[in-house]
C-alpha cells in the first residue's frame, strides 16, 4: 500500500495528514514546524512516496531539512493549492488544509516549484536588506530638504557633507529644529554606513565568483545585477530553454484567449520584482551609456522606431535575461560583436 503526506505549515505549528492510496486519512496530528519534528510525527505512519506542502516563508528551511533527512518531499505553487483547497473542503481549517494537500499528493493534481538553495536565499536577503535601506536613505534625506526649506534654505538633490553643514548652522538656536536635523543627519549617516557595508561585501561576493565575473562582461550589467540574477536562477539546468526565464521573471505579455477573443496584453510582472527592475536598469544603461558598436543594442534601438523606447527596454531587459541565463548554463563569456 502507497501513503501519501500533506504539510499545513504556520509559523509555530504544522498539521500532518496521512492518506493511503484509495484516500483514507491514516494518520493526523500536529507537531512544532521544525524538521526534526516533523519527522519524528512522520514515522509513526507507513513511508510516505509523496510529502506536499505550499511555498511560503517556512517554504525553503523545511524543504531543506526534510530532504536531508531523507523524507521525499515537493513544494508546490500557493495559488494552485489554493484553488483546489476550495473545492475539497467547506470550511477552511488547517486540519482540512492537511487533508486536502494530502490528496493533492495522492493524485499528483499540482504543479511543483523549485525551492533555491540557502546560499541564493541569503543573497536575496542582502540585496533585500539593501533596498529597505537606500529606501530609507531617500526618505531622510527628503525629510532634511523638507524641515531646511521652511526656514529658508534650499537644499539640492545631493546631500554632500557641505549641504549637511549648513542645515545644521541653518537650524542652529532654533528650539525643536535643531535636535529634529540632528537625529535626521544622524540617522541618514548611520543608514549610509550600513549601505556601504552591504556593497563592499556585493563586490567581495562578486570578485570572487566566476558566474558573476563573466556576466559582467555584459554592458550595463555590474555587481548587484550579476548577483542578484545568480541568485535568481540558482540552478540554471531547471530551465529546459532560456527563453523560458523571461516568463519566468515576469518579463513576457499576458494573453487572455477565449473563443473570437484573444488579447495581448502588458507583461506579466510575475516573479522577482527587484531582479526585473535590476535588468530594466541594464537595459537603460546600455541603450543611453553604452557607446561601442553592439548588435544588441542596435537591435533594442530599431526596435524603439518601430514602437517606444519603454518597450525596447523592456524588450532588451528580456533578452538580456536569456543571454545571461546561457551563459551561466553552458559557461561561455559574451560576444559584443
Amino acid at each position: 500500500m502507497e501513503y501519501f503526506a500533506g504539510l499545513d505549515i504556520s509559523m509555530e505549528e504544522t498539521h500532518v495528514c496521512v492518506v493511503d492510496r484509495e484516500g483514507t486519512v491514516f494518520h493526523e496530528g500536529k507537531t512544532a514546524s521544525m524538521p526534526e519534528a516533523i519527522a519524528t510525527l512522520l514515522a509513526k505512519a507507513p513511508a510516505c512516496q509523496r510529502i506536499v506542502f505550499e511555498t511560503g516563508r517556512m517554504a525553503p528551511m523545511l524543504y531543506h531539512g526534510l530532504t536531508a533527512l531523507g523524507l521525499p518531499v515537493v513544494c508546490i505553487e500557493s495559488r494552485q493549492a489554493y484553488q483546489a483547497l476550495k473545492s475539497l473542503a467547506t470550511h477552511k481549517t488547517d486540519r482540512n488544509d492537511a487533508r486536502g494537500l494530502a490528496q493533492l499528493a495522492r493524485t499528483g493534481f499540482f504543479k511543483p516549484v523549485h525551492v533555491k538553495s540557502l546560499p541564493a536565499h541569503a543573497i536575496r536577503a542582502l540585496i533585500i536588506a539593501r533596498k529597505k535601506l537606500v529606501g530609507q536613505r531617500v526618505m531622510l534625506e527628503n525629510q532634511i530638504r523638507g524641515l531646511a526649506v521652511v526656514f529658508g534654505v534650499r537644499l539640492p538633490r545631493a546631500l554632500s557633507a557641505a549641504f549637511i553643514d549648513q542645515a545644521l548652522r541653518a537650524s542652529k538656536g532654533i528650539n525643536g529644529l535643531s535636535a529634529a536635523m540632528e537625529g535626521l543627519i544622524t540617522a541618514r549617516t548611520a543608514v549610509l554606513s550600513a549601505v556601504a557595508a552591504i556593497d563592499a561585501d556585493i563586490k567581495k561576493m562578486a570578485r570572487v565568483s566566476g558566474a558573476c565575473r563573466r556576466l559582467m562582461t555584459i554592458p550595463g550589467v555590474g555587481q548587484l545585477t550579476a548577483l542578484a540574477f545568480t541568485a535568481a536562477v540558482d540552478d540554471p539546468e531547471r530551465f529546459r530553454r532560456s527563453r523560458d526565464i523571461g516568463a519566468y521573471l515576469g518579463l513576457v505579455p499576458r494573453r487572455y484567449q477565449s473563443g473570437e477573443v484573444d488579447y495581448i496584453g502588458s507583461i506579466s510582472k510575475c516573479g522577482d520584482r527587484r531582479m526585473r527592475t535590476l535588468l530594466y536598469e541594464a537595459a537603460n544603461v546600455m541603450l543611453t551609456r553604452y557607446n561601442g558598436p553592439l548588435k544588441l543594442k542596435d537591435w533594442a534601438l530599431a526596435l524603439a522606431r518601430r514602437s517606444t523606447m519603454r518597450k525596447a527596454r523592456i524588450a532588451l531587459a528580456r533578452r538580456l535575461a536569456i543571454i545571461m541565463h546561457a551563459m551561466l548554463r553552458h559557461g561561455t563569456e559574451f560576444k559584443a560583436a
